[in-house]
């Protein structure tokens, strides 16, 4: 489907504009300066680490399971700093988190040009009680990326 190829090759794009910028980053800056939410580089790019995770079990589940699915919710309530914290991001190694960021992300753009296109419509509950369809979260993924994104290069430039 022409919509599934779009939105995987969007993100492997905004993967390879990320990879580039931190190829260059100062490796002083990635563990120290943080934004708004108090979050450092290294912190922002395991949470799009734990996006790319959560967001392939889900489009697994929505693919197999009964619709409407409540599938557990990491984003919402707080729990996303909860899974920063507890992974100890800021003392990944930089190497390793970089290269961990390529294989999740290359790895949920594959899982989305393989859709069944005829689940787009299969939901999920999320912690706010809004129901997403599959369709809908996939539209959003690139947006969060980029989202994220520009945040790093806010923080390092």
């Amino acid at each position: 489907m022409v919509l599934l190829e779009k939105i995987s090759n969007d993100i492997l794009k905004l993967l390879g504009e990320l990879e580039s910028i931190l190829k260059h980053a100062n490796i002083n800056d990635i563990a120290t300066k943080t934004n708004m939410q108090h979050r450092t580089v290294k912190q922002i790019v395991g949470h799009l680490c734990d996006s790319a995770s959560n967001n392939t079990h889900r489009i697994i589940h929505l693919q197999y399971q009964n619709s409407p699915l409540i599938f557990p919710d990491y984003a919402n309530l707080g729990k996303n700093d909860l899974w920063i914290k507890l992974q100890a991001y800021n003392d990944y190694d930089w190497e390793d988190l970089q290269t961990l960021l390529k294989a999740v992300t290359k790895h949920v753009a594959h899982v989305i040009r393989n859709i069944d296109s005829s689940k787009l419509e299969n939901e999920w509950i999320s912690a706010l009680n809004e129901h997403i369809s599959l369709e809908a979260m996939i539209v959003d993924y690139p947006r969060h990326f980029k989202l994220h994104l520009d945040e790093i290069v806010d923080l390092l430039h």
